[in-house]
């Protein structure tokens, strides 16, 4: 019988460290962001004041609506065009939910080489795959339902 290793991996430890710190980064642009919109320290592109009156609409719907009576532009802002946006106050927003998605895929490059160091090439070829996944479907390449 296999004994249960009790004992994380520096791989594991790593991985955690540099999740716990880019939780920790990205909550505190959270904190942050959100306080600059609230207080109206950043003008919004939605009135505060109007923003409830959306929360029931599918995202298609609320993107149409919002663009017809606020931004007016050409085109939607869908997958990435948020960042075209950063300079009103809702859509700041965005940049620490951006930053802790993107810690997983930070996290799974880092330890690639330490899995392949130590041989333990199975894990090493899951985690290249992870990040790859992740980075394509975060850069847009990779959608469902479209």
């Amino acid at each position: 019988m296999h004994e249960i290793k009790k004992e994380a991996t520096q791989e594991q430890v790593l991985y955690a460290s540099i999740l716990e710190k880019g939780m920790l980064i990205g909550l505190g642009f959270m904190f942050i962001t959100f306080a600059l919109y609230v207080f109206g320290i950043m003008k919004p592109a939605v009135p505060l004041g109007e923003v409830a009156g959306y929360w029931n609409m599918p995202v298609h719907d609320y993107l149409v609506a919002i663009n017809t009576n606020f931004l007016h532009l050409e085109q939607l802002p869908t997958g990435w065009g948020w960042v075209q946006l950063v300079g009103k106050g809702d859509f700041l927003n965005f940049i620490p939910i951006a930053i802790l998605a993107g810690v997983t895929i930070v996290c799974y490059i880092v330890i690639i080489p330490g899995l392949f160091a130590r041989g333990d090439k199975a894990m090493g070829i899951i985690a290249v795959a992870t990040a790859l996944i992740l980075i394509l479907a975060a850069s847009g390449i990779l959608t469902v339902g479209h």
